[in-house]
């Protein structure tokens, strides 16, 4: 699985995202602030990763980075672990 920290502008003040993806099967979840839940949204994963405008808005981390942010980027969520990702990834939906 890969991680990305997502930041509003190029300055990289702080997180103001995250990302999960399995590339492969073309899996991923964020967090959706509106729904204040985990979300299963691929296709709005790539597209923003995909996007050359994009480039200096994300960066690819582990994921001990990605735990250390989510509580501060979801209001006190922690980040899914592993298992409930993959359970997420193939019922195509958050758990929130």
């Amino acid at each position: 699985m890969s991680y990305y920290l997502i930041y509003r502008t190029d300055g990289q003040d702080g997180p103001a995202g995250v990302f999960v993806m399995d590339a492969g099967p073309g899996q991923a979840i964020l967090w959706d602030h509106r729904a204040r839940a985990w979300a299963y949204d691929p296709d709005l994963v790539v597209r923003f990763l995909n996007d050359y405008r994009n480039v200096d808005r994300y960066k690819n981390v582990d994921r001990g980075a990605a735990e250390a942010v989510a509580g501060a980027v979801t209001g006190g969520e922690k980040l899914p672990d592993e298992r409930s990702i993959r359970a997420m990834f193939k019922t195509g939906c958050g758990d929130g």
